[in-house]
């Protein structure tokens, strides 16, 4: 009788747990949709870039990526988030941090706002940016674990601002816990350890919220593709303009997640224009920093001499933390500068006198673009000394080689160094090619011509290292010319129209919003400064946003 009892229970039991798991099964956060419609409305697209083949990944399934931290985000309701709205939706991250020492606000809850917001967009087919591509499964619980240090009493002023910040990171850079894919379905089961920026970030206690999705290998892998595409994330969309207006790239993701307010800031990466281009096609504050200031080891690279991580954000005082949170000298790059440069952290504090800027215009931009002619013109009524001038005109031949020729060796490098031979199965980009071509239709629907070029590029070491002296030279002399003569402290450019010039020179570039095309579309003022000049752009940077307060939270994504 006893046996039969006992038996009865084990019945039951299993019963309710095989219902339990029934249950859980049948919790559904996202179906995949027909994207044909949306194609074919973009067929006839003005920009050939955004006549699209597709809009979701053939690959990702977004209940992996959101169910993990479901059931957090359910505990949290709709009266809980819109409390807290005003207190973080476009704040900077001095109001969100008083905020939480006045117990206004918990870490906890900031992190649950931005899962929040990201369930309720993202989740949607009819508003999802396809920009969220990973979350830190463990992201609550941390920042449960900073409101407990919080409520025993460690002292705030010990802190780095950027402490309890959630983040997101492009994935192109390493990061514990989660893949790191650079949009390839080849790097798909690529786990990793923290890249240093990680390290630095996590030391000065910022919470790693997840990973955004990009334009796949940086943007150099099709030719003429749509920015903001990769095969493993699928096409990001605009906030300002969902299939209307470009992202920009490659930095897509990180663009798109910050102006939508899905995170405080967001991490990007840049060789040439890969920051600043999707910070001004989303109109949030972008900075691609001198090379060498950020670590660039555990990222994956494009070129050793060009690239970069860095800062994307809704203004330049949380610019200049998220970039301060990042410094850090790196033994493991040849490229890092052991300084601290103490200047960039109160940089957005101090907001330069415009009397004491002196900025040049490019003349050509004048004549062409009247939105950029009407700023130069209330940066001269505010008080800043304009110097028009034109660069001298320099060549850049051989700089498609440099990336090719870098690409080849720094990615191989990269591949042996930093994965798993038993999840990631190319070497070099020989392999990537051969496991692209065995299913074209899913792996490279807009093919795969700049890799083709890598392997085809003949250059040899003596004359790479002759292209790049002479194409830093070069870069260098179209700015210094003005700025020399004229004493400058930057350069006046628009979105990433001179990034490439800026890129081979190594000079910083900061980006900030100046407004919008009659379309919607958004439209960026960049300063462009001699090297390390990064504190002293951010404080001009943050006297003109200031002064002329242009972003504008997308109309659709404002509650």
């Amino acid at each position: 009788m006893k046996k039969l009892v006992l038996l009865l229970i084990i019945i039951v039991i299993s019963a309710c747990k095989n219902k339990q798991e029934t249950e859980k099964e049948e919790v559904v956060l996202w179906t995949p949709y027909n994207d044909s419609t949306e194609v074919a409305d973009n067929a006839d697209h003005g920009n050939g870039r955004m006549q699209y083949k597709l809009i979701q990944s053939k690959v990702l399934d977004k209940n992996e990526v959101f169910m993990p931290l479901y059931e957090e985000v359910s505990k949290f309701t709709e009266a809980q988030y819109k409390e807290v709205l005003p207190m973080i939706l476009e704040q900077d991250i001095f109001v969100i941090r008083n905020h939480i020492k006045e117990g206004r606000l918990t870490y906890e809850n900031l992190v649950l706002f931005y899962l929040y917001r990201i369930y309720k967009y993202e989740l949607n087919n009819e508003t999802t940016l396809n920009t969220v591509i990973a979350l830190n499964n463990d992201v609550v619980a941390q920042a449960r674990e900073l409101d407990r240090q919080n409520e025993k009493g460690i002292a705030a002023q010990m802190q780095h601002p950027i402490y309890g910040m959630p983040i997101l990171l492009k994935d192109n850079i390493n990061t514990l816990g989660m893949k790191t894919t650079a949009g390839s379905i080849a790097l798909m089961d690529n786990e990793v350890d923290d890249s240093f920026i990680v390290q630095q970030l996590k030391k000065n206690g910022a919470l790693v919220l997840g990973k955004v999705n990009l334009s796949e290998w940086a943007y150099f892998l099709c030719s003429g593709c749509p920015v903001g595409y990769s095969a493993y994330g699928g096409q990001t969309l605009n906030p300002y303009g969902r299939r209307i207006f470009e992202t920009g790239g490659s930095s897509s993701g990180s663009g798109t997640a910050v102006a939508a307010n899905y995170a405080v800031a967001a991490v990007g990466t840049e060789t040439s224009g890969s920051i600043l281009s999707p910070s001004s096609q989303n109109s949030v504050v972008g900075l691609k920093p001198t090379i060498g200031l950020l670590s660039r080891s555990g990222i994956v690279p494009i070129s050793s001499t060009l690239d970069t991580p860095g800062p994307m954000t809704k203004n330049v005082k949380d610019n200049a933390i998220l970039l301060s949170a990042m410094l850090g000298f790196d033994e493991s790059d040849p490229a890092s500068i052991e300084d601290s440069f103490p200047g960039i952290l109160s940089a957005g504090l101090h907001p330069e006198p415009f009397s004491e800027m002196r900025l040049g215009a490019i003349k050509r931009l004048m004549e062409t673009d009247s939105i950029y002619k009407q700023t130069i013109q209330g940066l001269k009524e505010a008080g800043a000394t304009i110097i028009l001038f034109t660069p001298p005109e320099v060549s850049m031949d051989g700089f498609l080689s440099i990336l090719n020729i870098d690409m080849r060796n720094d990615l191989k490098s990269y591949l042996k160094e930093e994965t798993n031979s038993e999840l990631v199965k190319i070497t070099s980009i020989a392999d990537a090619v051969t496991f692209n071509n065995a299913d074209s239709l899913v792996r490279i629907p807009y093919g795969q011509a700049l890799f083709e070029g890598i392997l085809s590029d003949t250059t040899t070491t003596t004359e790479l290292e002759e292209i790049k002296s002479n194409l830093e030279k070069n870069g260098r002399t179209f700015f210094d010319t003005a700025m020399d003569k004229y004493k400058l402290d930057a350069v006046l450019s628009i979105n990433n129209y001179h990034a490439g010039y800026a890129a081979v020179a190594k000079y910083p570039a900061l980006t900030i919003p100046m407004g919008y095309k009659i379309s919607g579309e958004p439209i960026s003022l960049t300063f462009i400064g001699k090297p390390y000049s990064e504190a002293n752009l951010l404080r001009i940077g943050k006297s003109y946003e200031d002064n002329f307060p242009n972003r504008v939270v997308p109309t659709d994504y404002q509650n």
